[in-house]
């Protein structure tokens, strides 16, 4: 059975199915009005009281990951749906009843979106939905965390509740029908290290509750019922993955230098100031990537600047003196906060968001520049602008960056002094004047994720052309060279942090172009530390005009696995 890999490892185990409940509900009340009334606001506190018991529960493991489960606390105290549920019941129905048609209606909404990320949190409605109704009913709500023996789960879907309250001691891994790379139970899975595969239609319908199961999250496999020889081969495959985390450890505290004596700068991206922990332990040389939308999701209002100057000097001294990129609020496309009414638009990775966004609502452009101008005199502050496509947004944002400087510096605060300020390229129009904008600017980082899905005009969340989407394409290919020529011709240097800067294959690629810096996910930094002290940077260098010429993405590929093994 195939899925999407989404949290990296091999799990063995045997399967412990979750089917769900079918329940009858009974459409009219023969209580009163009031009676049904209170019986939805006493489910409405108890399930919101357990959700927070939940919450409290994950942030001792996941930190501001937990947060995640917000979305779940808002859904009880969601004015627009309760009033609706409230009305129906007005109209004689019972409370379940009206819980059933008020959540589905909303859910059908979110689900006709065209934005992945919202389709995705009809699952959020329809899981506390269920909460309340099991409730309602006096229904025994499933509970993982009761778990004794190692299992490894398998669910039409696992909500954000069931993957924070499981018994991680007893949870191998988890296969789901349904979910994408962006799905609650990815993103948990991989905070968790959980090895996961999801999206795969029908596990729950073609494996039992007591079936063996391999999962190869690499090759997107689900094994069931697997003969000796396959458990023996996969059960060494995951014994040398683990020696293999051992091995790399010894070389956390080792700088990144080619064979030939070149320093490579190996960085994370994290999203959180929790996530600094993580990219300590791997090694991590500095930040070349953080996310700061975590701040402003899962809300229902602005961070404040003193909300945001926390966050930003906590992960400044944790990882000080090494170097923190951060990067400024990139919102919109996939990423939506509904306190800010963006606008509901037909191709939203094409409209307002990131930058413009920032540029048209100054006042909270200027509330995080405030905090992280504050914080930088607690570490190597490193400012960088996202989703530029022009030179006139360039100079606007370092204007109003200058403005926001002298202001805190009239009011007497500390700022540091040489902060560099730098641009994200990740659209194809920057890369193609990047000689103009790297005069402007202090380095350039490549977001690959972005720079792939425009250049070659396929959306990265959509799994029916995801064939389609690969950093080895020669065109992505020509514009990374272009941007890094055009950054070093200027004097600035020029990293990467989009996913493909931990891709093993491309790596030897990157490095004989000349990146100076590769962030990437905290997981992939020792492997690509052990890698680049294989190779030869000089060599690599003559190598690179003849791989730009090829005509394919997988003559590419196969040609620089060649290069990598060298």
């Amino acid at each position: 059975m195939r899925g999407i890999g989404v949290s990296p490892g091999i799990a063995i185990g045997k399967a412990l199915v979750l089917k769900e409940q079918h329940v009858t509900i009974e459409q009219k009340s023969t209580r009163s009005k009031s009676e049904e009334l209170e019986r939805l606001q006493a489910s409405l506190a108890s399930v919101r009281q357990k959700l927070e018991e939940i919450k409290k529960k994950a942030t001792l493991e996941l930190g501001d990951k937990a947060q995640i489960l917000d979305t779940q606390i808002l859904v009880t105290q969601d004015e627009e749906l309760l009033g609706a549920v409230r009305g129906s019941i007005g109209g004689g129905m019972t409370a379940e009843a009206a819980l059933e048609i008020g959540i589905e209606f909303y859910a059908k909404i979110l689900e006709g979106m065209d934005n992945e990320y919202m389709r995705e949190r009809a699952a959020d409605l329809r899981d506390v939905g269920g909460r309340l109704i099991r409730h309602l009913l006096g229904l025994e709500q499933q509970d993982l965390s009761a778990l004794t023996e190692d299992y490894i789960i398998v669910a039409r879907d696992l909500t954000p509740t069931d993957t924070a309250n499981m018994n991680k001691a007893h949870v191998l891994g988890f296969v789901t029908d349904i979910g994408g790379r962006t799905s609650h139970s990815a993103i948990m899975a991989r905070s968790l290290e959980i090895p996961a595969i999801v999206g795969t239609k029908d596990s729950t319908s073609r494996i039992k509750t007591g079936d063996l199961l391999i999962l190869d999250v690499k090759e997107g496999e689900v094994i069931i019922e697997p003969d000796s020889q396959q458990v023996d081969l996969y059960e060494k495959s995951r014994a040398e993955m683990e020696e293999e985390k051992k091995r790399l450890l010894k070389i956390k505290t080792q700088p990144s230098i080619s064979a030939d004596g070149h320093k490579v700068e190996l960085a994370a991206n994290i999203g959180t100031p929790t996530d600094c922990e993580g990219a300590l332990y791997n090694g991590a040389e500095g930040i070349g990537l953080f996310r700061t939308e975590f701040l402003y999701l899962k809300r229902d209002n602005l961070p404040t600047e003193e909300e945001q100057y926390t966050a930003y000097k906590s992960v400044l001294k944790t990882m000080a003196p090494r170097p923190v990129v951060i990067r400024t609020l990139d919102v919109g496309g996939d990423k939506e906060l509904s306190y800010l009414n963006l606008p509901r638009e037909s191709n939203p990775f094409l409209g307002y968001r990131a930058i413009r966004v920032c540029l048209k609502q100054t006042d909270i452009f200027r509330t995080q520049l405030r905090a992280l101008l504050k914080a930088s005199a607690y570490g190597n502050l490193k400012i960088m602008f996202p989703m530029i496509s022009s030179l006139d947004e360039v100079r606007q944002a370092k204007a109003l960056f200058e403005e926001v400087k002298l202001e805190l510096i009239k009011e007497g605060v500390t700022v540091s002094e040489g902060i560099e300020v730098g641009i994200m390229i990740e659209i194809p129009a920057a890369a193609l004047i990047s000689d103009v904008l790297a005069k402007e600017v202090d380095f350039f980082s490549i977001g690959t994720n972005d720079l792939i899905q425009y250049t070659i005009a396929v959306d990265r969340m959509n799994e029916g052309i995801a064939y389609l989407y690969t950093p080895f394409h020669p065109a992505v290919l020509r514009l990374i060279k272009m941007v890094i020529e055009n950054g070093h011709q200027a004097g600035i240097w020029v990293g990467m942090c989009g996913e493909a800067a931990g891709d093993l294959d491309l790596i030897p690629l990157l490095l004989g172009m000349g990146l100076e810096e590769l962030s990437m996910s905290a997981i992939s930094i020792l492997p690509a530390r052990e890698l680049i002290g294989r190779l030869n940077q000089e060599e690599l260098k003559k190598k690179v005009p003849e791989i730009l010429q090829l005509g394919t993405a997988q003559e590419v590929q196969e040609k620089l696995k060649v290069l990598g093994g060298a």
